[in-house]
């Protein structure tokens, strides 16, 4: 029996839901903030996905959904959600070198773990040793749990939602973007596959690591292979701080997000370029139906996950991974309040002012 909480349903649902894409960062067990994102949409039901962009947990999200909508439907799509994220939870407690942390959290008031011996052996372990080294044979619960729950051979027949998976070129260090008929195990792992925990993935002679090093996620895919003209961008990794970092635990923390953030800035500027071209008729007008003018939306992280630090990524309690998912949830309902009337006429981002020129 699920233990998801549910919201009450909107007082009217419209004829025909919305279309909307929706990108989704990754970051770690953070991935279970927008698995409450997605299961507050699939209970709402005012919104239709036409393509999800992901990387790393942000794909394995992407790749459970797709599945579980396409077998089940909606009611599919969120039990299969939370089903992959009990058993990350259930393998990680008994593989995971952090391990279950409800007794920190009971301990400290924070699910933080920053300063735990068993968190510093493992940082210290991973920084001397490489995954080839200490993990020869290339032992992955995580693979055993996706490939048990996703039949990809079915996922790749599906029509209905466009699917895209990001993973870094190792040799290149360029993004590669597998779309819904190339998703496989193989690419899921390696938009997933961070260097000094696993290693690289092998597909068609290319070694390929986590997404999130250059298309976290990549939101191009959507200007070429999909019809809706709206985006929403789920954050994972929290874009501003008003504190700066002065013990080692915290530049660390503050170093990841600013380096997984970056890839998607860039993006958000080539957008808001393209954007500019438009709408203040830069474009001939034998050139302007080339382009399209997207209209942004985001549900970000900065305050719900601004407490959590890079150690809580490889937290797999499932009390906090409840509690993530809680967190976006929550943020899915305030945004639906406040935003859901503005899909499909405007943006409610201003790309300028929230991410890029700040000062």
């Amino acid at each position: 029996m699920t233990d998801v909480t549910t919201a009450d349903p909107p007082a009217t649902l419209p004829a025909t839901p919305k279309p909307i894409n929706v990108a989704i960062q990754g970051g770690g067990a953070h991935g279970a903030y927008t698995w409450g994102v997605l299961d507050r949409l699939l209970e709402d039901g005012r919104l239709d996905i036409e393509g999800l962009s992901g990387t790393s947990a942000g794909s394995m999200n992407a790749v459970v959904y797709t599945y579980g909508k396409m077998t089940g439907g909606a009611d599919g799509a969120r039990g299969l959600l939370e089903e992959f994220w009990r058993e990350v939870s259930r393998a990680g407690t008994v593989f995971s070198p952090i391990g279950a942390s409800a007794w920190g959290h009971w301990w400290t008031g924070s699910w933080n773990l920053d300063h735990t011996p068993v968190y510093r052996t493992f940082a210290a372990m991973t920084g001397m040793l490489s995954p080839y080294e200490f993990n020869p044979m290339g032992f992955d619960p995580l693979r055993d749990i996706v490939g048990r729950l996703v039949d990809f051979e079915v996922l790749r027949q599906c029509r209905d939602t466009r699917l895209f998976v990001s993973a870094t070129n190792v040799r290149t260090g360029r993004v590669r973007v597998f779309r819904g008929h190339e998703v496989t195990l193989d690419a899921v792992m390696a938009s997933a596959c961070l260097p000094f925990l696993s290693k690289a993935v092998e597909i068609e002679g290319e070694s390929y690591w986590d997404g999130g090093y250059v298309g976290n996620p990549s939101l191009w895919p959507f200007f070429y292979y999909t019809e809706t003209d709206d985006m929403l961008v789920l954050h994972v990794n929290p874009i501003e701080r008003d504190t700066v970092p002065r013990t080692a635990p915290e530049i660390d923390n503050r170093t990841n997000e600013i380096t997984f953030n970056a890839s998607l800035i860039a993006e958000l500027r080539a957008i808001r370029f393209v954007k500019r071209l438009v709408r203040e008729g830069w474009l001939k007008d034998e050139h302007r139906h080339r382009v399209r003018d997207i209209r942004m939306h985001a549900i970000r992280a900065d305050k719900e996950l601004l407490d959590l630090s890079v150690a809580t990524k490889f937290n797999p309690d499932w009390g906090f991974l409840c509690d993530l998912r809680d967190r976006g949830r929550g943020a899915a309902s305030e945004w639906l309040d406040a935003h859901w009337e503005a899909v499909g006429r405007e943006d409610t981002v201003d790309l300028a002012k929230e991410y890029l020129d700040r000062y």
